[in-house]
């Protein structure tokens, strides 16, 4: 898995315009449930074609205030949202994210 980190707000409103589908992995680096989920998704995670953007919540919590704000999904940690075409069209938080499900969901899309 190949993380791009996300770290700003321009940042965010810049994938919306240009990326047509990408994921947000909001990660809480304080978190023990966090931590092994995002350790899960990095052993499970298949080669898709979609970027994958890490956001650190303790550095960065105005980014993701504004991904709640603009996707309507209300934010929690850990959380992987997938945005298309500027919109939230999957999300899944805490031990309910699942890579084979999030990559099934996403090889419908490619």
């Amino acid at each position: 898995m190949n993380w791009i980190n996300l770290n700003n707000e321009d940042q965010f409103r810049d994938l919306l315009t240009d990326q047509q589908i990408f994921a947000v992995f909001k990660h809480s680096t304080r978190c023990s449930v966090s931590s092994m989920v995002k350790n899960r998704l990095e052993r499970d995670w298949s080669d898709k074609d979609i970027p994958v953007y890490y956001l650190d919540l303790i550095a960065h919590r105005n980014v993701s205030n504004l991904i709640a704000d603009v996707s309507g999904v209300r934010h929690e940690s850990p959380q992987l949202i997938v945005f298309n075409n500027g919109a939230a069209v999957y999300d899944a938080s805490h031990t309910g994210i699942i890579a084979e499900e999030a990559g099934a969901f996403l090889d419908a899309r490619l």
